[in-house]
């Protein structure tokens, strides 16, 4: 009799175990800046970054162009911070909507 009490004592204690782990796992996570892409804008900035650089270094003045490449690079790290900036302050909403199979 106390061996049939342990062994359904430890069935129950399993399945509350796999239960809740798997509860756990099936939560829906929140959404965050990160999640929303924001490693994608971090690594357009880093190739932004790059490209200011090269221009920089470039010898030739390219008739104009290499300045004004300059500047449009320097707007478009502005951007990017700026992106950077309202993706945390307004993460994304969480869908309500189930996924479809």
């Amino acid at each position: 009799m106390l061996k049939r009490s342990v062994i359904v004592a430890s069935v129950l204690a399993i399945g509350f175990v796999l239960g809740f782990g798997t509860l756990a796992f099936t939560q829906e996570k929140k959404p965050t800046a990160t999640r929303a892409g924001l490693h994608l804008i971090h690594a357009a900035a880093k190739s932004l970054e790059d490209a200011e650089k090269h221009l920089q270094r470039a010898e030739h003045h390219f008739g104009g162009h290499r300045a004004k490449a300059l500047e449009l690079v320097k707007q478009a790290e502005g951007e990017l911070k700026q992106a950077v900036e309202y993706a945390k302050a307004n993460p994304p909403a969480s869908s309500t909507t189930p996924p479809t199979k």
